[in-house]
């Protein structure tokens, strides 16, 4: 099962600080807590879907909504925590338009 986590505004995602590797986020900050990440499980790119609004209410494909991010599926653990005792798997989303890092979804 997944959670989607709803950010401000009804905005996707909870925004995160994310160190990068060479291959993708090694670590992110989620509030105060700092995981490692273990694992790349996978990566993809997404657009917003087109029916949706902007967020001047507009529909059909407005600039933002043709935008493109980048999505890391990645196995983490709290830092300071084995990898086998308590590990998980995050969707960590780059929006180029915010110049932020979001974490979109949490997988139990």
């Amino acid at each position: 099962m997944s959670r989607v986590l709803a950010g401000a505004g009804g905005r996707v995602g909870e925004e995160v600080q994310v160190e990068q590797g060479p291959s993708g986020p090694a670590e992110f900050w989620r509030g105060q807590t700092r995981y490692v990440v273990g694992e790349l499980l996978d990566s993809w790119v997404e657009t917003a879907p087109w029916w949706q609004t902007d967020a001047a209410g507009r529909g059909g494909a407005s600039a933002e909504l043709v935008a493109t991010r980048q999505v890391w599926r990645v196995e983490a653990v709290r830092a300071g925590r084995s990898r086998m005792s308590f590990a998980g798997v995050f969707d960590l989303s780059w929006e180029p338009t915010g110049n932020q890092w979001l974490l979109v979804r949490v997988h139990d």
